[in-house]
This record gives structure tokens, C-alpha cells and sequence, in this order.
């Protein structure tokens, strides 16, 4: 096991290096940079531009420097934790990013904890109550989870809060609150508003999970080590939890990989209609601007988070599942 981990760390690292590598390419692949469009979008106004001072800032961030100048800057800056300077908001990437990190993270593991409470006995007893009247009634709502965008969703729950109850459900705490220090007020205020986004962002996701865990169960208790666990008189709850339902949480344990991410870019979409003040937006913005250290940030961390979240995944597989071995040899 030692092995498998201290090899897997070191494939990380050639790994990361070649995902830096695309990002700066792809950041880089629109024409021009922050500062042209900066200063496209002021003549466009009709306002002056000091040119001189364009030609300051472009010199100081090596805008002006060859590409790979520029890429052996910026990944040197990260390994030493400087992500870089963020154009737009005239200030480096990690008093940019701030509290909206934190209020991603929040409810990404909100929303993750969400679908795991819900998915896990909704799928479980829709696969031991097959064809049931509960099964095909959670199997429809499932369908409709997974057939409702979350975005269009949302869009419904604020058009009911505002014709219902005359409110809005947007944003994640109350007015009063954005921009202030934090105290438990603002946390309070945070969690009375949290229930939403996560309801909306994990609906999807719930209904995917369950589709996905009754599938599986059903698949195993059809297999012979079932039943042959019945023929010998195994208590069912205990032959379901002890062997078959372990099986079957393959995917839950899978899905680490790509739920990691997820807790720096959000639901994008999601978050710019429930006006949510989360990473998702602003990497949409950073992409759009050519901000480009402050997008090269955001997708590096993601990158990081992914290949962290498949090795936690893959050995998580290994202790929950007897049948995946970490290392053999064919047999002959």
C-alpha cells in the first residue's frame, strides 16, 4: 500500500506540471491580454488611456515577455503560494478570492452531504422494495430530478418566494451582511439561507446517486454469495449491510474524484441566478476578461483537487471492496 501511495504521489507531479501547462496555453490562446481589452473597452467609452501607464503595468507583470517566460513565472509563483495578481479587481488572486472560497466550500459540503443523507436510503429501499408502488413513485421523482436543469429550478423557487411570499431567496446571507466582519449574526444569517441552493444544486445529483445505487444493489443481491448467505440462515439486515450494500457503494466512493472540484467552481449557472456570492461566477468573469492569473488559479486548484480526489477515491475502492486489488499479476 505504501508502495501504490508514494508511487501515485509521484506520478501527481509530472501530472500537474503537463495540466499547467494546457491551462496557460488555453488562457493564453485568446488574442491579446487583460490590458488590450482594457483599454479597447475605455476607447469604446470615449475615455482617455494613459498608455504610459498601460505600458507600466504590462512591463511590471511580464505581459510583455515571452510565453514560456511567462509560464515559468507563474508556476514558480505557485509552487511558493503567490497565485498570481488579479487584473480586474486590482488586488493578488488571494485577497480576491477570500471569503467567497469559504462560501463555496460551504456549500459544496453542504450539498454533498445533502445527496448522500438523501440518496443513500432512498436507493437502498427502492432496490430491496423492487417494482413496488414506493419504488416506481421514487423512480418518477428520480426521472424528474435528473430531467429538471437546477438552474431552471431555481428560477421556479425564486418566482414562487416572490408570488407566494412576496420575498426574494436569492444570495446567501442578508444584505445588511455583505461586505461586514464575520459574527454570528452573519453565520446564522448564512444558514438560514443555505437551504436553498443546496436543495436546487443537489437535486440532480441526489436523483443521479440513487438511480446509480439501486442499479448497482440490485445487480448484486441477484448474485450467488447472496444467496447463499440466505440458504444459511444470515439475518437479511445483516446479509444486506455486511456484504451486498457494501458492494454497491462503489459509486458514492468514485465520485470523490469529481466532488472535489466542485467545491471551488460551484454550480456556475446556479450561483449567477440565486445571485450566490460563490467562485463560480467570478472564474466565468476571470474566463471572460482574460484575467488570467486569476482564471489559471481557479483551474489549477481544480486540477488539484481532481487528481487528490481520484487517489482518495482509489484507495477508499480498495478497503471498501475486496475484489479491487491495488497491485497482481496475470495469470496464465
Amino acid at each position: 500500500m505504501l508502495r501504490y501511495v508514494a508511487h501515485r504521489l509521484l506520478v501527481m507531479v509530472p501530472t500537474l506540471l503537463a495540466i499547467s501547462f494546457i491551462v496557460f496555453v488555453i488562457i493564453q490562446l485568446p488574442p491579446g491580454d487583460y490590458l488590450e481589452s482594457y483599454v479597447a473597452e475605455l476607447q469604446a467609452r470615449g475615455e482617455g488611456v494613459d498608455f504610459d501607464k498601460v505600458a507600466f503595468l504590462r512591463q511590471q507583470y511580464g505581459l510583455d515577455q515571452p510565453f514560456m517566460v511567462q509560464y515559468a513565472k507563474w508556476v514558480f509563483g505557485l509552487l511558493q503560494g503567490d497565485l498570481g495578481y488579479s487584473f480586474e479587481f486590482n488586488l493578488p488572486v488571494n485577497a480576491v478570492v477570500g471569503d467567497r472560497l469559504w462560501l463555496t466550500a460551504l456549500v459544496s459540503f453542504a450539498t454533498i452531504i445533502f445527496t448522500w443523507i438523501v440518496a443513500f436510503p432512498i436507493g437502498v429501499y427502492s432496490a430491496t422494495h423492487q417494482y413496488s408502488a414506493a419504488d416506481h413513485s421514487l423512480t418518477f421523482i428520480g426521472f424528474l430530478g435528473l430531467a429538471t436543469p437546477n438552474f431552471l429550478l431555481a428560477l421556479v423557487l425564486l418566482y414562487l418566494a416572490n408570488v407566494w411570499f412576496g420575498t426574494s431567496i436569492g444570495g446567501l446571507m442578508d444584505e445588511r451582511f455583505i461586505g461586514q466582519p464575520w459574527t454570528l449574526e452573519k453565520v446564522g444569517s448564512i444558514l438560514a439561507h443555505l437551504w436553498i441552493p443546496v436543495i436546487v444544486i443537489g437535486t440532480s445529483g441526489t436523483a443521479g446517486m440513487i438511480r446509480r445505487l439501486r442499479a448497482n444493489l440490485l445487480d448484486e443481491l441477484q448474485k450467488q454469495y447472496v444467496v447463499t448467505g440466505r440458504a444459511k440462515g444470515l439475518p437479511p439486515f445483516k446479509l444486506l449491510v455486511k456484504y451486498p450494500l457494501r458492494m454497491s457503494l462503489n459509486p458514492f466512493i468514485a465520485d470523490i474524484g469529481s466532488l472535489l472540484p466542485e467545491i471551488i467552481s460551484g454550480a456556475a449557472i446556479v450561483s449567477v441566478v440565486l445571485s450566490l456570492p460563490t467562485t463560480g461566477p467570478m472564474l466565468l468573469d476571470a474566463l471572460r476578461s482574460q484575467d488570467m492569473y486569476l482564471a489559471g488559479s481557479f483551474l489549477m486548484f481544480m486540477a488539484l483537487l481532481t487528481v487528490i480526489g481520484v487517489l482518495i477515491s482509489d484507495l477508499l475502492l480498495a478497503v471498501l471492496d475486496p475484489r479491487i486489488r491495488l497491485e497482481g499479476s496475470a495469470v496464465k
